[in-house]
């Protein structure tokens, strides 16, 4: 998820010096943060209208994680609840939960570098808090960007 908060406008002409803009700007930005966050948990949470496919496919998902489909296809194997839905031509067919679960998967093994029997033991103890990781992780990622993007226009007043 890269939700793109849209960056206050700044003024070249002021001085570099001048701390009182830059606060100011920077609370700005803290604002439209903060509402951005309000805004995107009551919307996740009632919007019942999404526009997504109710299925992917293998090469769809691999795509969305940047990954081979031999890799999610192992995954299968080594982790007994992630069992997407077949066709009567074995043809995998991935929900959004599914997604979701490969998703924590990729964060233990790929992102935190767990082995694949220690990844497996921590999703069976404590699924819940793995998965909370994982969207703390993704949240983390989007501020940094947001944040990078913000040095970036702001180049020269530091």
């Amino acid at each position: 998820m890269n939700y793109f908060v849209p960056l206050p406008q700044i003024d070249n002409d002021v001085n570099p010096r001048s701390n009182s803009t830059l606060i100011s700007q920077l609370s700005t930005l803290n604002s439209q943060l903060s509402t951005l966050n309000s805004r995107l948990s009551t919307k996740m949470a009632l919007n019942k209208n999404k526009s997504h496919k109710l299925y992917y496919s293998i090469k769809e998902v691999a795509q969305m994680l940047e990954v081979n489909e031999s890799l999610l296809r192992y995954w299968e194997t080594e982790f007994p609840h992630l069992r997407p839905k077949t066709t009567g031509n074995n043809v995998r067919q991935y929900t959004e939960k599914d997604i979701e679960q490969i998703k924590v998967i990729y964060n233990l093994v790929k992102v935190r570098g767990f082995k694949l029997a220690a990844a497996r033991k921590m999703l069976n103890k404590n699924r819940s808090g793995a998965e909370k990781s994982t969207d703390i992780l993704d949240t983390l990622i989007s501020v940094r960007d947001q944040l990078q993007d913000l040095k970036r226009h702001m180049g020269g007043l530091v």
